[in-house]
């Protein structure tokens, strides 16, 4: 009979093991779960999932459940190293791989293409089931920019002209915006549009940044959408920087925003109410974008975030004569041009917007950052 004990310590030796101390899904740190049937240690969010995967997996607590002496061999003999070398052998390199952060979608999907589909194993003979093209068309619900609502439109992703086109009526007609691969990023939001495969695509449109909200009911149509548009960025990317290697473009295809959230803001003579606005803080372009609404297509304006050894700095202390601020927890971002004020709802808020912008100031500016200063300059 198996001891309950020593099958259990021996589990927890076994954590200590080269790439089992993280997720082998997610990479969360120290996972308490495995599935004994796949032999990878995983943690509580990703063996929820893998419980669904009842031909394929199925899963115990490595502390609360007992194991008996074949499965703690079976353990033994695979592990998440193992698994990655069998099943992630040729994963493109613009497939996103989620983290532990990243919506139950992402998860999901990376989860059933790894170990259901077999995507990145060698085995899969079916092309259809490969996500390494960023070419894709297909109808999505997107969002109207006026009326608000949710219709289903066609879009056509090209990554031979590196454009995304949708249309609002027939094809043969023309499209209703041609969007180009260029700047163009795609994150999942499913908290901000209300549904769980919600995606947020942006883009610049006369300088301005653009937004359109979509989704799609099906959960591996949407990320196989999602990672369509990685291709495409990635492609452009390795045509537009012939000599760097994948490992540099990777972080360039797509990302997610440092922080999102409301504050209130004065205006440039710091006399004026305070109102109300939904911030986007985007590390990768430096700039901190904000909206009337979280949903709104279009920003209101844009405020340049560049290095603190040139004239950037964020404190939380607001002028004395600072008047009418309905939040109090206050943050004031001086640039070479002026001083933007700010107040948060509460501290945690403001501590964490306070750790974000800290981030990006301490960043060193790059050719391309200097080249989108001056843009965001002369749109002021």
């Amino acid at each position: 009979m198996a001891d309950r004990d020593h099958n259990k310590r021996i589990l927890l030796e076994l954590l200590k093991r080269p790439g089992n101390a993280n997720c082998a899904d997610c990479g969360a740190p120290d996972p308490d779960w495995a599935s004994y049937k796949l032999g990878v240690f995983i943690c509580l969010n990703c063996s929820g999932i893998h419980r669904n995967l009842t031909e394929i997996s199925r899963v115990k607590s490595i502390r609360l459940d007992f194991w008996d002496d074949d499965l703690v061999e079976f353990m033994k003999a695979n592990g998440n190293a193992v698994a990655k070398e069998r099943y992630e052998k040729n994963v493109p390199a613009f497939f996103y791989r989620p983290q532990a952060t990243d919506c139950a979608v992402l998860r999901e999907q990376w989860i059933r293409a790894k170990y259901e589909r077999q995507e990145f194993s060698g085995n899969n003979k079916d092309p259809r089931d490969m996500n390494c093209s960023g070419c894709h068309e297909g109808f999505l619900w997107k969002r109207g920019k006026d009326n608000r609502e949710f219709l289903k439109r066609k879009f056509i992703l090209s990554e031979k002209d590196f454009t995304l086109m949708y249309y609002t009526k027939q094809v043969s007609k023309g499209p209703k915006a041609v969007i180009s691969i260029k700047d163009l990023n795609a994150t999942f939001q499913p908290e901000k549009i209300k549904h769980p495969h919600g995606l947020q695509i942006t883009y610049l449109k006369e300088d301005h940044t653009r937004s359109i909200f979509v989704y799609h009911e099906g959960t591996q149509e949407i990320v196989s959408w999602f990672n369509a548009i990685r291709a495409a960025r990635f492609s452009y990317l390795k045509t537009a920087f012939p000599t760097a290697s994948d490992s540099e473009l990777v972080p360039w295809i797509t990302r997610n925003y440092l922080k999102e959230g409301y504050m209130e803001k004065t205006g440039p003579m710091q006399r004026e109410p305070f109102k109300k606005r939904w911030f986007i803080l985007d590390s990768q372009d430096r700039k901190l974008l904000y909206f009337k609404d979280p949903l709104d297509a279009v920003e209101k304006g844009a405020i340049f975030i560049g290095n603190k050894e040139h004239g950037y700095k964020v404190t939380n202390i607001l002028p004395q004569s600072i008047r009418g601020n309905r939040w109090k927890c206050g943050i004031t971002v001086e640039t070479p041009e002026r001083q933007f004020i700010f107040t948060c709802e509460n501290e945690r808020e403001h501590r964490e917007w306070m750790e974000a912008l800290n981030q990006v100031i301490s960043k060193p500016m790059s050719p391309q950052d200097y080249t989108m200063e001056a843009n965001v300059r002369r749109r002021r």
